[in-house]
């Protein structure tokens, strides 16, 4: 079960779906709930995963379905990514384990990004799915990851253990297992201690990203 709570000036959204922690409807719901209520009730957002998984990455079901059914999957989450890339408030993610594909992204949208140590995944696999990546992918990619890692990352299919993914840009810190989601809290604790600029500040940083995604969303 996915549990929101709220505390301490946090809102702590931990996802848990017993299977992948797959981006469906439902998972992009539950963060859209979370900013909504973060920005109305808290100072910083912290995203987790459960023990061992922090996110697989799109519901296959879904894009199964067929072109329209993945491309309108994929626009909710490259909204949902964009949110959280220019949420106004601090954004922590608690890596606690395995991330691909948009479970990456999610780490590449999120300010401060503690990964928990372990045999983990942590990457971006589409290549080696046959896949091809929207304008939210290749933005998110230049703008979080290091430029040594790009060409590894993002065309060869690269799968970085956590200390690994702290190199290549994907977290920036990596924590005993048991320890990723209290030092993300701490982490958010101490992001949301800083003035309100803090939002205005990230946006005028990110302005030329935000702006090339919002150009390649479709209208709606």
């Amino acid at each position: 079960m996915h549990e929101l709570r709220i505390e301490d000036g946090l809102a702590v959204l931990a996802f848990d779906d017993g299977k992948a922690n797959a981006v469906g409807y439902d998972f992009i719901d539950q963060m859209e709930n979370c900013l909504d209520r973060a920005e109305r009730e808290a100072r910083a957002v912290v995203i987790a995963g459960r023990p061992g998984l922090f996110s697989g990455g799109f519901d296959l079901g879904e894009l199964r379905k067929g072109p329209d059914a993945a491309n309108a999957l994929v626009d909710r989450g490259a909204r949902m990514l964009l949110r959280l890339y220019a949420h106004p408030q601090p954004v922590v993610a608690a890596c606690t384990g395995h991330a691909v594909a948009a479970g990456a992204f999610i780490l590449l949208s999120c300010d401060t990004r503690i990964g928990a140590l372990g045999e983990f995944s942590i990457g971006l696999n589409e290549t080696a799915l046959g896949m091809s990546f929207p304008v939210f992918a290749i933005e998110l990619t230049h703008a979080r990851l290091s430029k040594r890692h790009v060409t590894a990352a993002f065309v060869q299919s690269a799968l970085y253990g956590p200390e690994e993914a702290v190199d290549a840009g994907f977290l920036d810190e990596a924590v005993a297992v048991d320890a990723a989601v209290d030092r993300a809290c701490a982490e958010a604790r101490r992001l949301g201690e800083l003035p309100d600029v803090y939002g205005a500040n990230k946006r005028l940083i990110r302005a030329n990203v935000i702006q090339t995604i919002e150009a390649s969303l479709t209208d709606g």
